[in-house]
């Protein structure tokens, strides 16, 4: 018979087991003392925006160096298509970025400014991965399907931004502006839409 000694040690033997298989919970941490602590505020810039106004000022700059980059980078996207629905698209929406140029022009004329670009970083950066994108696919259904994953993240940023112009318009009460800015956040979401139907009309399966 076991005595009572030798069945405590077999217990605690049993019971240190199941601890060690046990999964062990970490304990949450709270990053945000930390953070701040090493967080650093951004500097402004020289002639940094102070109103609302100047922001949107800035960011209609921003969006017109963006429609204009796009412009010159469509036509290298449609010779690169295979896909007729595709190039169709392409085509129509270089027409379209056409009149958006006019109307962010339109814009700057409300606003009794020149109009003026500036460098969008955000867009270079997508027309760069979408030429990186064809570098990387062979001519045809595979490249097709990544010229429209590259051309509907631009239509999304551009979705983001033209709503936010709106909204701006709208608070700083510039109707004119607001009108030209819906008119092309429409486009861009109809465009948007579009792309999707190309893709899932059998373009990505044949891809596969």
């Amino acid at each position: 018979m076991e005595t009572k000694t030798a069945k405590k040690v077999a217990a605690k033997k049993t019971t240190d087991a199941k601890k060690a298989a046990a999964p062990k919970t970490v304990a949450a941490k709270t990053p945000s003392k930390t953070a701040s602590k090493t967080a650093a505020k951004t500097p402004a810039k020289k002639g940094a925006a102070k109103e609302l106004k100047d922001l949107f000022e800035d960011s209609l700059k921003d969006i017109y160096w963006a429609e204009k980059a796009l412009l010159k980078a469509l036509p290298v996207m449609m010779k690169n298509a295979t896909d007729k629905k595709l190039k169709k698209a392409i085509d129509n929406h270089i027409t379209e970025t056409e009149e958006q140029i006019d109307r962010l022009e339109e814009c700057f004329k409300a606003l009794g400014k020149k109009a003026q670009a500036k460098k969008c970083d955000a867009m270079q950066g997508l027309l760069d991965e979408g030429k990186s994108i064809m570098e990387e696919t062979e001519p045809g259904k595979v490249r097709d399907a990544g010229i429209i994953a590259a051309a509907q993240k631009v239509e999304h940023y551009e979705i983001a931004t033209y709503g936010t112009l709106a909204a701006f318009a709208k608070v700083l009460k510039e109707e004119d502006c607001l009108k030209h800015l819906l008119n092309t956040l429409e486009e861009e979401k109809k465009c948007d839409e579009l792309l999707t139907k190309v893709a899932d009309t059998n373009l990505n399966s044949k891809a596969v």
